[in-house]
């Protein structure tokens, strides 16, 4: 039964002199997304849609090439806009982190809210479906914040941290979450790529 894919790009190389949109796929990161690759649901598919974030970019041409599927991009997947602190250390982002999702109508330190941020990717992801053969598989690659807005949009549940892949336990990213597209039910919570199995339950 045919699928949607949604995939947080993996462990990057953070430059504070960069700006965080740009920053691109680290070795490690680059490594996973390759073995990744060869997962029989990403060979499947022959359409990605991914944020044109150059990490989230990056991640959707590598799984590209097992199928040779056609890579589009769109602004509306991009991470929220977190432009107005830029780089900040880490226990300051995870203080910033946990404002975002604690308070979702609220802006944090000028940061777009989380509830923005749920319908703006929200709706680039029905947008794309909308002109989508439903019978064929779909990948996104993104990001971790609005994949976990997505994620509880799909799964009608509430807006909180607890739902962030934090709770892999590895902050560099590269988790994933199944979606049935014939009726939008989500399969499954975050997995690691490594993790995430052949056959999925509900497929």
């Amino acid at each position: 039964m045919p699928y949607a894919l949604y995939v947080t790009h993996p462990q990057v190389v953070q430059d504070p002199n960069v700006p965080v949109p740009r920053w691109g796929l680290s070795v490690q990161g680059r490594a996973r997304a390759e073995r990744f690759a060869n997962h029989a649901l990403v060979r499947s598919v022959l359409r990605i849609a991914s944020s044109t974030e150059t990490k989230a970019l990056e991640l959707a041409q590598i799984l590209a090439q097992a199928s040779d599927a056609a890579v589009e991009s769109g602004e509306n997947f991009g991470e929220n806009d977190r432009s107005s602190t830029g780089f900040v250390p880490r226990d300051r982002f995870e203080e910033l982190a946990d404002a975002f999702f604690a308070q979702p109508d609220e802006s944090v330190s000028g940061w777009e809210t989380a509830r923005d941020a749920q319908r703006r990717v929200v709706s680039a992801f029905e947008a794309v479906l909308a002109d989508h053969d439903t019978n064929q598989p779909i990948i996104f690659t993104g990001h971790g914040a609005v994949g976990t807005l997505l994620k509880c949009h799909i799964g009608n549940r509430a807006i909180a941290r607890s739902e962030d892949q934090r709770v892999m336990g590895d902050p560099g990213g590269g988790n994933a979450f199944v979606i049935r597209l014939a009726d939008r039910a989500l399969l499954t919570d975050w997995i690691a790529m490594e993790a995430l199995p052949e056959a999925i339950a509900g497929l």
